[in-house]
């Protein structure tokens, strides 16, 4: 059993808050809001575009992030998509931290040739969170 990142929300204590963000159809939760955020800030200090929100990747990291917590697995998906993934972090600063501190998810975060992100934020029922990233 999993928790959303709604509830996750609710059920600890995040550093990350404020108001839920609507693309399209998808409302984006504040901490997947600041993933976004964040990711855009390290791209842009460094003269890159940022990247746009896009719905089919916000659907698909979600998938893959209640997969992984439901199955407590870290894992990729097979898809054709740059992804990064984590598990552990308490809030979105540590995850960007992690990503940035490692140089095959700070690729994909800095990649030139992306244009398009969705993310998501899941938490077991113990509390650990999985993280997912997905660039096109």
């Amino acid at each position: 059993m999993f928790t959303s990142i709604v509830a996750a929300a609710l059920m600890m204590n995040f550093a990350d808050s404020g108001a839920i963000h609507s693309v399209k159809e998808v409302s984006l939760h504040p901490i997947e809001n600041h993933l976004i955020e964040r990711t855009n800030s390290e791209r842009t200090r460094r003269g890159l575009p940022a990247l746009e929100i896009d719905l089919n990747l916000v659907k698909s990291a979600r998938n893959h992030a209640a997969w992984m917590t439901r199955t407590h697995t870290l894992r990729h998906t097979g898809l054709a998509v740059a992804e990064n993934i984590a598990m552990g972090q308490s809030n979105s600063a540590e995850a960007m931290h992690s990503w940035m501190n490692s140089s095959g998810h700070r690729a994909n975060i800095l990649s030139g040739g992306h244009r398009k992100i969705g993310v998501a934020a899941y938490t077991t029922p113990g509390g650990t969170i999985y993280w997912c990233q997905q660039f096109e």
